[in-house]
C-alpha cells in the first residue's frame, strides 16, 4: 500500500486580501512539489466535500449556520481581523473536511498506511463554536472523532507541530480522556494558550518553545514530553495537525526548525503509529507561510511517508 494525498481544486478558491499570508499560492507551491516524479508513486484522490453530520462533531449547530449564512456573494467578509470569508471559502472549508474523514476512512478499510491532506484553510484553531487564526472548521478534531464515530476507534491522537498553538483543537478535545493532544508551539505568541499547566483531563500536553529555540529544544520537547505521553496513551490512530511555520524562515514566527527536523518528528510518530495502531497516521496541512520552506518542508514530510508506507 502507497501514501494517499488529498486535496482539491475548491481550496484554491478561498480568498483572502491582497498581502495575508494564508493566500492561495500556499497550495499551488505545494501542489508543484508534489508533481515532481518521485511523488509519482503517491495514491492520489479528490477530497470528496465533507459532510455537514462530520463538522458537527466537533462545533456547535448553531456556529456552523452562522458561518454558512455569513459567506458573501462577492467580495470578502472578515470573521474577525484575521479571518476572512470570500464566495468559495465554504466549499474550499468542507473539502478539508472531507479530506480528512475521507483519509480516516482510507487507513481504517486499508486503502492506505497513511494519508497527507494537501487542503486550505487550515483548521487547529477553530474551536467548537468560533472561528479564528484563519480557520473555519477543525479537520484534524474533526477527523479524530470520525474515526471514534465510524471505525471504532477508542483512543484517537493530535500530535500538533505547528509554530501556533492548536487553541481549536485543546478546546474541543479539553474534557474526553479518550482524546489526546499533543503541542509543540512557540510561546508567547498568538493566541496566547498552550501552557505546561493547561491539561483538560490529563489528556492535553503542551510544551511550549521560546523564540529562538531551533532542533534541539524541538526535539527535546517532544523526546522528554510529548512522544511519552502520546506512547503511553496507546493510540487507535494518530492525526498530525502539520504545521510548518516552525521553519526557520517562516514569517509568522521565531523558531527555528528545519527539513530535518520535520522528517526527523515524522518517522517518530510513524514509528509510535506501528507500535500501536497498525501504521494508521492521517496528516493534516495547517500553517507555513514562506512558499518555499512550506513547499520543500512538505515534500520532505510526504516523502518521510511514503517510505514508511512501502516497507509496511
Amino acid at each position: 500500500m502507497n501514501t494517499l494525498l488529498l486535496t482539491h481544486p475548491d481550496c484554491l478558491e478561498h480568498e483572502t486580501p491582497k498581502g495575508h499570508p494564508e493566500r492561495v499560492d500556499r497550495l499551488r507551491a505545494i501542489n508543484q512539489i508534489l508533481a515532481a516524479p518521485h511523488f509519482q508513486r503517491l495514491d492520489r484522490l479528490e477530497a470528496p466535500r465533507g459532510l455537514r453530520e462530520s463538522v458537527l462533531l466537533a462545533h456547535e449547530e448553531s456556529y456552523v449556520s452562522r458561518i454558512e449564512e455569513a459567506v458573501p456573494s462577492e467580495g470578502m467578509e472578515a470573521v474577525d481581523p484575521d479571518t476572512w470569508l470570500s464566495p468559495r471559502s465554504l466549499d474550499a472549508a468542507l473539502r478539508g473536511v472531507g479530506a480528512a474523514t475521507r483519509a480516516v476512512d482510507a487507513v481504517f478499510n486499508g486503502e492506505a498506511v497513511n494519508a497527507f491532506c494537501a487542503t486550505r484553510p487550515p483548521g487547529h484553531h477553530a474551536e467548537s463554536d468560533k472561528a479564528m487564526g484563519f480557520c473555519f472548521f477543525n479537520n484534524a478534531a474533526i477527523a479524530a472523532l470520525h474515526a471514534r464515530e465510524n471505525h471504532n476507534a477508542q483512543r484517537v491522537a493530535v500530535v500538533d507541530f505547528d509554530v501556533h498553538h492548536g487553541n481549536g483543537t485543546q478546546e474541543i478535545f479539553w474534557s474526553d480522556r479518550d482524546l489526546f493532544y499533543g503541542s509543540t508551539h512557540q510561546m508567547p505568541l498568538f493566541p496566547g494558550t498552550g501552557e505546561m499547566s493547561e491539561t483538560g483531563v490529563g489528556n492535553i500536553v503542551n510544551a511550549p518553545l521560546r523564540a529562538g529555540d531551533g532542533s534541539d529544544r524541538f526535539r527535546e520537547a517532544m523526546m522528554s514530553t510529548i512522544l511519552p505521553a502520546l506512547d503511553a496513551f496507546e493510540p487507535d490512530l494518530i492525526v498530525v495537525s502539520a504545521g510548518f511555520d516552525a521553519h526557520r524562515d517562516d514569517p509568522l514566527g521565531s523558531l527555528q526548525l528545519s527539513e530535518e527536523d520535520f522528517i526527523w518528528i515524522t518517522l517518530r510518530l510513524l514509528e509510535l503509529a506501528d507500535q500501536h495502531c497498525e501504521g494508521r497516521l492521517v496528516s493534516v496541512l495547517e500553517g507555513g507561510y514562506d512558499l518555499r520552506a512550506l513547499a520543500s518542508s512538505v515534500g520532505c514530510h510526504v516523502q518521510t511517508l511514503m517510505r514508511a508506507a512501502e516497507i509496511s
